[in-house]
């Protein structure tokens, strides 16, 4: 068979796998609990992605044109997945030089419990402004102020939340972040006037989360464990050298950040200035992570970072709860996340290269008949690939491509759409296990997407304002309005 002779899919042929997934997904989760993105959730992927081909063999679809489609989309992830197999390595790396237990040391002894979550996300969403990426700023700050929430005693699912939320604003307002440029690019707007428009959902969506962390921290006890803070601070001093210095790497890698140097390399810098750092201050530190080698103490330092680096960091200060806060990192640990993620490219590689997520749109298309219904739909459409394609990027383009003719056609502006793509597709996307963002951030913070989702306020809090200031016409634009301000430029 050849592509020329296949048909088109029908609605239900859509459906039936994306029916299949969520029921899969939901078995696993019920078998499974919190051990089902260790292979379970993989397995239900792999088997719905079988019934679309299924499906896609009876329309004429031959195997090579879905193996090509697989083929390509896991290619376009290549660059996410050597990030996340560098941002084990810079984990393990940066434990092992001090830079992570120096974040702890220091925050236990400024930062003020009661306010931590607010000041948390407010750190976070500063620092992604300035760097424009919520991964970057999650695997360096983030990882420090889970360690500082576990040392004060207070939750790191919200300490998970706080972090996501920030990051998240700060990397929708960044002119630096690529989901802020690909969200006009694919409407036809300016990205400054994208940026602006975008004010009025995204400043009242982190304000109204600012206010909810506040509460949240000032109406918690921290609770101490089997040590106080000073215990804490005691072992952190006596298993590291710590001091200001170790700040560099950190410092570093904003620096080439907010240069707008690729990530790629940026991490991989990090994790061998990383490894330099631990080889200079962290001597002794190497040297019992590793062991009684019987080798020469130059080949055991050595031999220290590189297994680090694909290891990870096991901490054996004696202290249970520190043990397990500091035991993390490498790149072997980031493998079931990879996993995951290729698992779930190829269901969505399938459904877009069958045309089935294009139907599922143009299916629910019709359900929009006022300007608020569309708006809706749109979000919707956006969340559900979200699920089903698992990647923000597909979330945004496709609707934005689908969707722009209808926007212009209801005379509504373009950066109206280009606001929704990002309060909906860019923001949701971490809050789904199997999607690149969430496993990212689960496998970076080391929080299970399910456990922090609740309090990723931000990112709950913007699609519902959206879709408000769609049904009330409040700050939606009309074509004219768009016109008047991006021809004369």
């Amino acid at each position: 068979m050849t592509e020329e002779t296949a048909r088109e899919p029908s609605l239900l042929d859509a459906i039936i796998p994306v029916f299949f997934l969520i029921a899969l997904l939901t078995t696993s989760v019920l078998l499974y609990r919190d051990n089902s993105s260790y292979g379970p959730n993989q397995i239900a992927l792999i088997l719905a992605g079988g019934v679309a081909l299924l499906i896609g063999w009876k329309n004429g679809v031959s195997w090579r044109t879905m193996e090509q489609a697989i083929s390509r989309g896991i290619g376009n992830t290549v660059g996410a997945l050597l990030i996340l197999l560098m941002v084990g390595g810079l984990i393990g790396t940066w434990i092992l030089a001090g830079t992570v237990p120096a974040m702890i040391y220091y925050g236990l002894q400024v930062i003020n419990p009661s306010v931590f979550y607010f000041t948390a996300c407010i750190l976070c969403a500063i620092t992604s402004i300035s760097i424009g990426s919520s991964w970057t700023t999650a695997s360096t700050i983030g990882i420090g102020l889970i360690g500082i929430s576990s040392g004060l005693g207070l939750s790191v699912e919200i300490t998970a939340g706080a972090i996501i939320s920030g990051a998240y604003f700060g990397d929708k307002m960044s002119p630096l972040s690529d989901t802020t440029n690909l969200a006009p690019a694919v409407t036809g707007t300016d990205l400054f006037t994208h940026i602006r428009h975008m004010m009025w959902t995204t400043g009242p969506a982190i304000v109204i989360s600012l206010i909810l962390f506040l509460i949240i921290g000032l109406g918690q006890e921290p609770v101490q464990g089997d040590i106080s803070i000073e215990g804490r601070l005691l072992i952190l001093d006596e298993n590291f050298s710590i001091g200001p210095h170790l700040f560099l790497p950190m410092a570093v890698v904003f620096f080439l950040a907010y240069r707008k140097y690729p990530a790629f390399p940026i991490l991989l810098f990090g994790t061998i200035l990383g490894a330099v750092m631990a080889l200079i201050f962290q001597q002794q530190t190497i040297l019992r992570f590793v062991g009684d080698t019987g080798m020469w103490d130059g080949i055991s330092l050595f031999k220290g970072v590189w297994t680090a680096m694909f290891d990870g960091y096991s901490s054996v200060t004696g202290n249970e709860e520190l043990d397990e806060l500091l035991s993390r990192g490498g790149m072997a640990n980031m493998l079931n996340t990879i996993w995951l993620i290729m698992c779930a490219i190829t269901f969505g590689s399938i459904m877009e290269k069958l045309g089935m997520l294009r139907k599922l749109v143009v299916g629910v298309l019709g359900l929009a008949k006022s300007t608020g219904s569309l708006i809706l739909v749109t979000a919707l459409t956006c969340i559900g690939i979200n699920i089903v394609a698992m990647d923000q990027y597909i979330a945004i383009v496709l609707p934005g491509r689908m969707y722009r003719i209808e926007f212009e056609r209801r005379k509504l502006a373009a950066k109206n759409l280009s606001r929704i793509l990002e309060d909906t597709a860019t923001v949701t996307s971490v809050l789904v296990p199997w999607n690149t963002c969430g496993a990212f951030m689960s496998a970076t913070l080391g929080v299970m997407t399910f456990a922090y989702a609740p309090y990723c306020f931000f990112n709950l809090i913007s699609p519902v304002i959206s879709v408000i200031y769609g049904y009330t016409n409040f700050k939606i634009a009309p074509l004219e309005d768009e016109k008047a301000v991006v021809e004369p430029a």
